[in-house]
């Protein structure tokens, strides 16, 4: 994974906003290493991202036990952010989590690709919200 410093200025950008926003954001790279999650996203997500740092999709696409509202589990391949990822294009769900602190929470999703200057695909950003019913 490439530091702050290596990556593309659109990343560092989204990054920098996502620090002054108040909803939960989760940024990852084109093969999907999480790069990034805010202050917000700490608190549903159950740590604080200067404990977790950057890891591969494979960890924290299982490390979060992602299902769906029928408590079945939802392959990396059915996250939003995989779908942005895979097929370049903005993807939306509700899904059950449990956070690195063990509290399950129903959150919504919505991510879609960082698509920067040139075309040039950049990752994706997903923005998430505590759901507090189904919707």
């Amino acid at each position: 994974m490439k530091s702050i410093l290596q990556q593309e200025v659109e990343v560092i950008l989204a990054r920098h906003f996502a620090e002054c926003l108040a909803m939960p954001v989760f940024i990852v790279d084109p093969d999907g290493n999480l790069l990034f999650y805010n202050e917000p996203a700490e608190v549903i997500l159950g740590q604080r991202f200067e404990e977790t740092g950057e890891m591969p999709a494979e960890e924290w696409g299982t490390v979060f036990t992602p299902v769906d509202d029928e408590g079945n589990p939802l392959s990396l391949e059915q996250l939003p952010l995989m779908i942005a990822l895979t097929q370049q294009k903005p993807a939306h769900r509700f899904m059950m989590i449990k956070g690195l602190n063990g509290v399950p929470r129903r959150i919504g999703v919505t991510a879609f690709p960082i698509i920067g200057q040139v075309d040039r695909f950049l990752g994706a950003v997903a923005i998430f919200w505590e759901e507090s019913k189904k919707s």
